[in-house]
């Protein structure tokens, strides 16, 4: 017995001896630990927890992560193209209002004449007043797309290019867009009607109207199809010759922007000293802003040519237009010209250079709802990438230096602790 006391006794002090190094490592490890910073979040406050043995992981496969990104991207971004074009819709028919009314005393260049205006319309029309010819619009678009897929079927030539394509192949490409463009001019020229025109003073089109008349204007090659209205052959040209030079400076813009963030990425990863391993991603990114860059810039260039050319395809038409300047009212367009030169010697004499200006305004309001869609696909696919994945938000991984093998003995030593902490509570449960 005295034997087994004493047995008894050391067992004690090896687990008093065992506490005492217990608590000397935690309070060491305390003083080690870095001072408290300030947060700006609650999810800065995220610790990287180590995973409990019993819970699952999300995914089976590093490839089934990537192959999910890869659907949540594809995604986001068909939503982000749907809303782009019904966003900026509105905006669309405001702008095109503007630029044909010749008349207009407020020639609303800057957002801010637009907005009381708008507000006019929804009082007296509804709010699906700025909606009009939506359907004839996205009509036009596919059937550009859809002229272009057949011609580059029955054509060796491109309908897409790259860095590889050859000079021969870039003529054959841009013949393949003049040929689209003019195929497609008489149904612009109805789609145009259908987004200017008053719904109050005019009666509302069909899905399927603006095939009608356009296939009436396309018949009518060479001789008008009403008193003032130009022949369609006066309106090729000048719509290839706009169409094709936005296309061309559209290339330009968006290469010398994609070659500027490009370097400015890579300067910025040297200084830092770490490259990125998730390029595709990066990429996109680049991709999408240079895209919206060269659509900006395009869209400024040439706007006083595309109110000359809406001008000369609307003339003709008996299109009656909301009245702009207060927007309680409707106004006629009746317009005389000859052609592109003398629209445009007409414009400068009565209105002066603002009047190729008209709608501007609504231009920037279009582009500031451009880069809101594009703004919130890329914050809606962060969020559901940290969410769908075990990676911690990017604070927490620059605060603790997550990304490297090295870490702080603070970070270490509360991971640790927690980690003990909840495994002694699974214990006791």
């Amino acid at each position: 017995m005295a034997g087994l006391d004493d047995y008894e006794r050391y067992l004690e002090d090896e687990d008093e001896l065992d506490n005492a190094r217990f608590i000397s490592t935690t309070y060491k490890s305390t003083l080690d630990e870095p001072p408290y910073q300030f947060v700006n979040s609650d999810r800065d406050l995220t610790l990287p927890l180590q995973k409990h043995k019993n819970v699952q992981p999300l995914y089976e496969s590093p490839e089934d992560e990537i192959s999910l990104r890869k659907y949540i991207g594809a995604s986001v971004n068909l939503v982000s193209l749907i809303t782009e074009n019904l966003l900026c819709h509105p905006f669309l028919v405001l702008r095109r209002q503007c630029q044909v009314h010749h008349a207009a005393k407020k020639f609303h260049i800057v957002p801010v004449t637009l907005i009381p205006v708008i507000v006019h319309l929804h009082q007296r029309q509804g709010v699906t007043t700025l909606w009009k010819g939506i359907g004839s619009v996205l009509l036009v678009r596919g059937m550009t797309l859809a002229v272009e897929d057949v011609i580059s079927k029955f054509t060796p030539w491109p309908k897409e290019i790259n860095a590889k394509t050859t000079l021969k192949q870039f003529g054959q490409h841009l013949l393949l867009k003049c040929i689209s463009i003019a195929t497609v001019v008489p149904f612009y020229s109805a789609s145009l009607v259908e987004t200017v025109q008053s719904d109050i003073a005019s009666e509302k089109p069909g899905i399927f109207d603006v095939f009608r008349e356009g296939a009436s204007r396309l018949l009518s090659w060479s001789v008008p199809q009403k008193g003032r209205m130009l022949p369609i052959w006066a309106l090729v040209g000048p719509s290839i010759s706009l169409g094709l030079s936005k296309y061309i400076c559209q290339l330009f813009v968006r290469g010398i922007s994609t070659r500027i963030m490009c370097r400015r990425v890579t300067f910025y990863e040297e200084r830092k000293g770490a490259r990125t391993r998730d390029f595709a991603a990066q990429s996109q990114v680049i991709e999408v802003y240079s895209t919206m860059i060269s659509l900006f810039a395009t869209e400024m260039i040439f706007y006083p040519f595309e109110t000359i050319l809406h001008r000369i395809q609307l003339q003709g038409t008996r299109t009656i237009i909301d009245n702009l300047d207060s927007g309680y009212s409707v106004v006629p367009i009746l317009t005389s010209y000859e052609g592109v030169v003398d629209c445009y010697r007409q414009t400068l004499a009565t209105e002066g250079v603002g009047g190729l200006y008209k709608g501007f305004g609504a231009m920037v309001l279009q582009c500031a709802a451009h880069v809101a869609v594009i703004k919130l696909g890329k914050w809606f696919i962060t969020q559901i990438s940290e969410l769908l994945s075990s990676k911690p938000p990017a604070k927490v991984v620059e605060f603790y230096k997550l990304d490297g093998n090295k870490t702080p003995a603070g970070s270490a030593t509360m991971s640790r602790s927690i980690s003990g902490i909840s495994s002694l509570s699974d214990e006791l449960s």
